[in-house]
C-alpha cells in the first residue's frame, strides 16, 4: 500500500519520495495516523476505508482554501487518494511545541484574520463534508437563519431520531431559530467549523496552526462558540481575537444554539449521555 502513495508523493511534487521509516501517530478516533519519513522530509498520512475517499478529499479542499487566506498556519495538503483497501490524505508535516501566553493571543488574532477574508456571498460550500464522520450538508443558502435551522440542527435532530434520540422540544427549537437570530445578521466567514482544543496547536518555533477541519461559509461566531465547549483556550487566545474583531452583541446567547450543534453531533457520534446535555440546551434556548 504504501509504495503506491510514495509515487503519488513524487507525482505531485516532483521530488523521488523513498520511504525509509514508517511511525504510526495518533490519528483520533476516525482516522488512523503515520508519518513517513525519507531521507531528507517527512509527511503526514491519515488512512480509513477506500470508500471514504470523500472525506479526505473534502479536508484536502478546506485545508487548500484556508492555506490560501495566508491568514492562519495550517498543514498544507499535498495529495489523496486510494492505494488497496484504503483511502489516504497526505498532509504536510509539522513538528508541534509547547504553547504560549503569546503564541494564544497570536493564534486569536490570526483566526480573526481568517474570519475577516471575504470571498463568498452565501453561506454554505461547493461540497458537502463530513463533521467527525458524520455528514455536513453545505448547499448555498442566502439567507443564515435558514442554513442554520435546515442543514445544521434540523439535519443533527433527524439524524439523533433515526438513533433513538427523543429531543421532545426539537421542533419547538426549530420553530424559534429565526427569533433567537433575528437581529444578527453575519457576513459569510471561511470557518474552520471543527475548532475545539484537540485541533490547534503551535509548531516548534511557535507558529500557531489548526488542522482537522470541517470547513464552510458561515457565521464566524461558531467557531468562536465551540472553542469555549470543550475548553482548551486561553484568555489570550480570546484577548487575540477581540484585537482584531470584536464579537457582537448576543453572542453568549447564541453560542449556546451554534454549540448545540455540536452536542447532538457527539450523540450521534458516540450517544450516552450527549442527549440529556442536548436537551437542557434546548430547553435553555426556548426559555
Amino acid at each position: 500500500m504504501w509504495e503506491p502513495i510514495c509515487q503519488h508523493i513524487h507525482q505531485v511534487t516532483g521530488q523521488p519520495f523513498e520511504l525509509v521509516d514508517l511511525r504510526s501517530v495518533g490519528g483520533g478516533c476516525i482516522n488512523q495516523g503515520y508519518r513517513l519519513v525519507s531521507r531528507d522530509r517527512s509527511y503526514f498520512v491519515k488512512l480509513n476505508r477506500a470508500e471514504q475517499i470523500a472525506m479526505f478529499e473534502a479536508e484536502a479542499l478546506g485545508l487548500q482554501q484556508m492555506f490560501e487566506t495566508h491568514t492562519i498556519r495550517v498543514p498544507k495538503p499535498i495529495c489523496s487518494g486510494v492505494a488497496e483497501s484504503a483511502c489516504y490524505l497526505v498532509l504536510e508535516w509539522l513538528d508541534l511545541g509547547r504553547s504560549s501566553r503569546s503564541a494564544d493571543r497570536e493564534m486569536g488574532r490570526q483566526l480573526a484574520r481568517l474570519h475577516q477574508f471575504r470571498q463568498a456571498t452565501a453561506f454554505g460550500w461547493e461540497r458537502d463534508n463530513t463533521i467527525g464522520s458524520t455528514p455536513q450538508k453545505n448547499p448555498w443558502t442566502t439567507d443564515w437563519i435558514t442554513f442554520w435551522q435546515q442543514y445544521r440542527i434540523g439535519y443533527q435532530l433527524e439524524l439523533g431520531r433515526r438513533r433513538g434520540g427523543y429531543f421532545s422540544q426539537g421542533d419547538r427549537l426549530l420553530d424559534r431559530i429565526p427569533a433567537i437570530l433575528a437581529d444578527h445578521h453575519p457576513h459569510p466567514s471561511l470557518v474552520h467549523g471543527d475548532l475545539w482544543g484537540g485541533n490547534a496547536a503551535v509548531t516548534a518555533e511557535g507558529e500557531p496552526v489548526i488542522f482537522d477541519p470541517a470547513t464552510y461559509w458561515g457565521d464566524r461566531e461558531v467557531d468562536l462558540a465551540m472553542t469555549e465547549l470543550f475548553g482548551g483556550f486561553s484568555a489570550e487566545f480570546y484577548q487575540g481575537y477581540h484585537e482584531v474583531y470584536p464579537l457582537d452583541s448576543g453572542y453568549e446567547s447564541r453560542k449556546i444554539l451554534y454549540n448545540l450543534y455540536h452536542v447532538l453531533n457527539h450523540f450521534n457520534l458516540f450517544g450516552g449521555s450527549y442527549a440529556g446535555q442536548a436537551d437542557r440546551m434546548i430547553a435553555q434556548l426556548i426559555r
